[in-house]
């Protein structure tokens, strides 16, 4: 049962006092965001209730005009760089995708790591080295990573994972290669 001392009762509801003063905070600072809708509605309520006897000057609707017209222009400027850095994003993404693509078909090392405890419930840390081959390229809620086929089985690596990537040389056994050299002495010969 939570403690009476921490609690606090507002419209005949209990609440925790210190998420209840949270969210209070929150309610102001939202409140405090002002967007240039409530700039102009204060500006035609200053209007609306100015003294008719000993109206405001001139120059300082003006002057609220202006600010109001800078408030908007920052506002659609910010919109604007916002759209800015979306656009250079997915520039960014489609030219890695682009470099990652270029490595499919080649061999590829890469660490994975996993953490756990021991039996005193200290952590440790597991570092496992794997081997195999790019087969593909993915993006998955805005990370690149690479498909990688190793032992039957795909996974999807990091790019940070990754320790080495490399041509992959096929083996030839020295009896294909004394294969290949009688062929070539017998054509040679004929």
């Amino acid at each position: 049962m939570a403690n009476s001392l921490n609690t606090i009762n507002v419209d005949g509801v209990n609440y925790d006092a210190a998420a209840y003063a949270a969210s209070k905070a929150n309610e102001k600072t939202n409140a405090m965001d002002l967007d240039k809708n409530a700039f102009l509605k204060l500006l035609i309520t200053q209007l609306e209730n100015q003294d008719p006897l000993d109206p405001q000057e001139n120059s300082e609707f003006v002057a609220e005009m202006a600010q109001f017209s800078s408030l908007e222009q920052m506002t659609n400027m910010n919109d604007s760089l916002s759209k800015i850095n979306t656009i250079v994003s997915n520039m960014d993404t489609s030219l890695l995708v682009g470099q990652l693509s270029g490595m499919i078909g080649k061999g590829v090392d890469w660490t994975e790591t996993t953490n756990s405890a021991d039996e005193e419930g200290k952590p440790v840390v597991n570092k496992e080295n794997f081997q195999g081959v790019i087969t593909g390229v993915t993006i998955s809620d805005g990370v690149s990573k690479v498909i990688v086929e190793s032992g039957g089985k795909n996974y999807y690596v990091d790019i940070s994972d990754i320790s080495k990537v490399y041509d992959i040389v096929e083996e030839t056994s020295s009896t294909d290669l004394l294969d290949a050299l009688e062929t070539e002495m017998i054509t040679a010969e004929a």
